[in-house]
């Protein structure tokens, strides 16, 4: 196998889950604003520019992510290779950049003071990641069809 090739499929992992740890991450960061008292203005303001951070840099990993993605994809000559199990994870990756962008709605209500959430619906939506983490992983890895 072509080393070059190797290289960029281990980066794109690392970054792939460096990403996915962002997204695990920012949806519990508003479990945590959904659980902040209203008159805890220090608290909130601290979430919130944490929340905002995190957003920006997922945001950066998402993007590595995808560009050594579509290198691997096209510029090691395996874009013809397109499998079902290859459709189904394209699926689960727009899922997963659909995901992170409905955080960012989610972190713009609460810097809005409109969130209507409870932390525990916020706890369920936190779970969303490992079921798309692990369907991608599984379909990247065992390519069941």
């Amino acid at each position: 196998m072509n080393s070059a090739y190797l290289w960029v499929k281990a980066f794109h992992i690392v970054f792939v889950a460096s990403w996915f740890a962002g997204l695990f991450y920012l949806p519990r960061i508003l479990v945590n604003l959904a659980m902040v008292p209203v008159d805890s203005h220090a608290e909130r303001e601290r979430l919130l520019l944490m929340a905002r951070k995190l957003y920006r840099f997922a945001n950066l990993l998402m993007l590595v992510s995808l560009a050594l993605g579509f290198w691997l994809w096209f510029g090691f000559g395996s874009g013809h290779i397109a499998g079902g199990w290859l459709h189904a994870k394209l699926v689960l990756v727009v899922g997963a950049i659909g995901y992170q962008h409905v955080c960012r709605g989610h972190l713009r209500r609460f810097e809005q003071m409109s969130n209507t959430r409870s932390h525990r619906w916020f706890r369920v939506f936190n779970e969303v990641t490992v079921l798309l983490f692990t369907a991608i992983v599984v379909l990247a890895v065992v390519k069941p069809f």
